[in-house]
């Protein structure tokens, strides 16, 4: 499985922007995406500027339950685009036809970083099952709650500096690196506040 560094964007919008248009590209490949995101709201809206640039996709959250079995039935085809909320469709295996297969298989694309670095590999996890092709990639902006908590006013200030311009981007192994040291410390103050509680 090709799991790529995070892809990191100022601003939300132009985050989710930059989202839209690789999965145009994606789907124009034939491959299927899965965008997994951390909550309702976000694969609401996600949904509905696809909707606004007429790409079909099935909605996999809480709402959808009813429909989960077919719509993970339907993943794994050409050029279907999936959105699913982390708690959706877990546990279920996508199966791939050849012709997907050829075309690289399933692209997985998180919507941002989730504060536990366990459910991040469980969205990686979906790609590249029992040596089928596939891919990931999260799509990350300075305005995302993690980023938020963990001293994204320096890398805003870098940006400038650099001259970022609106929908640059950044990819380099050290944001990446400062993602999952974010991920450690709340998963660390998470732990903390569990064991208070006991």
């Amino acid at each position: 499985r090709d799991d790529r560094e995070d892809l990191i964007y100022k601003t939300k919008k132009e985050k989710y922007n930059a989202i839209i248009d690789e999965i145009s590209k994606l789907k124009a490949q034939g491959r299927p995406v899965l965008l997994g995101t951390t909550n309702v709201e976000v694969s609401e809206l996600l949904s509905k500027l696809l909707t606004m640039r007429k790409i079909e996709h099935n909605v996999l959250n809480a709402k959808q339950h009813q429909r989960e079995a077919d719509i993970v039935a339907e993943a794994g085809r050409a050029g279907q685009i999936t959105i699913a909320t982390n708690m959706a469709g877990r546990g279920t295996d996508i199966k791939l036809t050849d012709e997907v297969k050829a075309a690289g298989g399933l692209a997985i694309i998180g919507s941002e970083r989730h504060d536990s670095r366990r459910v991040d590999r469980q969205l990686r996890g979906r790609a590249g099952r029992q040596g089928d092709p596939g891919s990931s990639q999260f799509y990350i902006s300075l305005e995302d709650d993690l980023m938020r908590i963990f001293g994204s006013e320096k890398l805003s200030g870098m940006m400038d500096k650099m001259g970022f311009k609106e929908g640059d981007v950044i990819q380099h192994s050290w944001v990446s690196g400062s993602v999952e040291r974010a991920q450690k410390k709340v998963e660390e103050n998470n732990f903390g506040i569990r064991k208070r509680l006991l």
